[in-house]
């Protein structure tokens, strides 16, 4: 038998009293959890719900996400998580597109979850108080549904830059593999570990290399529903965090609450490594953490649609700062031009990635998939470069390089040019249409520091090439962000002042 919820009853059989999940003062063993999902998977089979039916998941950080989520694998069916913050009609298309006809939502999530589950003709289960009475009546789940490798666990849905978005099928093989993978070569997790969860569950990030690596591993995931350095650094002092897991936002974050908060910051010395993925992590952004926290950071690579681990600076393997590292066992990356084929040593190419971690397609959209994976190897859209070593370098997304007078500019390297400017706490680089050139190049920036924007644009232009600094800078509040922090730029509206 080979399902995702083994990754649960193995680790309860093993460890039943260790704690599994703990929540600011309450805490589940792994055993509390194994029956609490039993009685989920109860739950579900008593509700109509079949292997093979697709069930939405619409909660925070909460331990009824995970006693929810292994109870839907548990009784066969398929979760489809979703951002608690989503609107009715979000919620509608989710719950239409995969055809769920039962939702578990958060109090929080009303009225919307309430409006789109209706209009989706999905019934819906709010997981509030009575949650926990509502489980107590029905007797846990006397065995776990066998299900075949590739038979799908979790439809997950991508952010959708381009149009809506769309339903990554993760297989139970893909995210079992890249859970133990993640558990055991990367983060060496043991049952001594406590690792932070601060990352959103209903992301791939969150829900793989947080809570499937954790609990395959018999360590603790500790829970914080939304992140903010001064609580961050109160729940890693606290329960004695060692894995910290974040996006470069949250890693800056640190830094800057531990100078604002020193009276939360306590005792961080348990932490022993933090993994970077999500997004290109900045330079001077790693330096600045590891100076602070004296702990080294691990940056990765992967996708929704990789389950999501590709890439890693591996443990014990020479680190490379700014690199992505190489591809996780049993995962091969090539570098491609637009035809397919290979592109030359030292170029540019678009990283295409093989594996067990590659999801069986994309949900109703068999012209996508095709496009997406035309010849067995899953095109990322990342454009990176590869060194001597073999070690991977994110250069930008294909669809964010600007291209000014003909000479091609990847906002990235601008980024961490911006990163530099001590004044400089978030930033994104952007194109800005141009009647002669094509595309101007515009960055937008949020500052920890009064700073004249000449001023940064000065420095940027003394350390790039003439075609590369910007034009045009300007100064936001605070950058749009994604569910895990991740900066925005396709939701990077440029003033009008600055395009005059």
């Amino acid at each position: 038998m080979t399902t995702l919820a083994l990754l649960l009853t193995e680790s309860a059989a093993q460890h039943p009293d260790r704690p599994a999940l703990r929540h600011d003062d309450r805490v589940l063993t792994y055993a509390e959890l194994d029956t609490a999902s039993a009685r989920a998977a109860a739950l579900l089979t008593d509700r109509g719900v079949e292997p093979g039916d697709t069930v939405g998941l619409m909660l925070p950080n909460v331990i009824e996400f995970a006693v929810l989520y292994y109870g839907i694998v548990r009784a066969g069916a398929v979760v489809v998580p979703m951002n608690p913050l989503l609107k009715s009609r979000e919620v509608r298309y989710y719950l239409d597109d995969a055809g769920a006809r039962l939702l578990f939502a958060a109090p929080m999530s009303d009225p919307h979850a309430a409006d789109g589950a209706a209009a989706a003709g999905a019934a819906l289960i709010t997981v509030d108080a009575g949650f926990d009475a509502l489980l107590a009546a029905h007797a846990p789940a006397p065995a776990v549904v066998s299900r075949a490798e590739d038979d799908l666990a979790v439809l997950l849905y991508t952010s959708g830059t381009t149009g809506r978005p769309k339903g990554a099928e993760l297989t139970h093989a893909n995210l079992r593999h890249n859970a133990t993978v993640t558990a055991t070569t990367l983060f060496e997790l043991t049952p001594e570990d406590v690792v932070m969860g601060c990352l959103p569950l209903f992301h791939a990030f969150g829900q793989s290399c947080g809570l499937n690596a954790a609990l395959c591993s018999g360590a603790c995931l500790t829970l914080v529903p939304r992140f903010d350095p001064a609580t961050a650094l109160t729940v890693m002092a606290r329960d004695g965090v060692t894995v910290f897991e974040g996006v470069p936002t949250m890693f800056s974050g640190l830094v800057s609450g531990l100078r604002q908060h020193p009276d939360h910051a306590g005792d961080t010395s348990a932490l022993r490594v933090a993994v970077s993925g999500g997004a290109a992590l900045p330079v001077e952004v790693l330096r600045g953490f590891e100076a602070a926290f004296d702990v080294a950071i691990l940056e990765g690579y992967g996708l929704s649609e990789t389950s999501p681990v590709a890439a890693f600076n591996h443990p014990h393997s020479p680190r490379k700062a700014g690199s992505i590292g190489t591809a996780i066992s049993g995962v091969e990356l090539r570098l491609v031009d637009n035809t397919g084929a290979d592109v030359a040593p030292g170029e540019v190419g678009e990283i295409a990635i093989r594996g067990h971690n590659v999801m069986r397609g994309y949900r109703n959209r068999p012209e996508a998939t095709a496009e997406a994976i035309p010849d067995g190897w899953f095109r990322s859209g990342d454009l990176a470069r590869r060194d001597e070593d073999g070690c991977y370098f994110i250069v930008d997304r294909k669809k964010d390089l600007i291209i000014r007078g003909g000479f091609n500019v990847y906002p990235r390297e601008i980024e961490e040019v911006l990163y530099e400017h001590p004044a400089v706490a978030e930033a994104a680089v952007v194109g800005i249409p141009h009647a002669e050139l094509g595309e101007e190049i515009g960055a937008a920036v949020a500052l920890r520091a009064d700073a004249d924007v000449a001023e940064i644009r000065e420095f940027v232009r003394a350390r790039v090439a003439a075609y590369k600094y910007p034009r045009r800078i300007w100064v936001l509040d605070t950058l749009p962000k994604g569910p895990t922090g991740k900066i925005l730029r396709r939701e990077i509206t440029v003033p009008a002042a600055v395009t005059s």
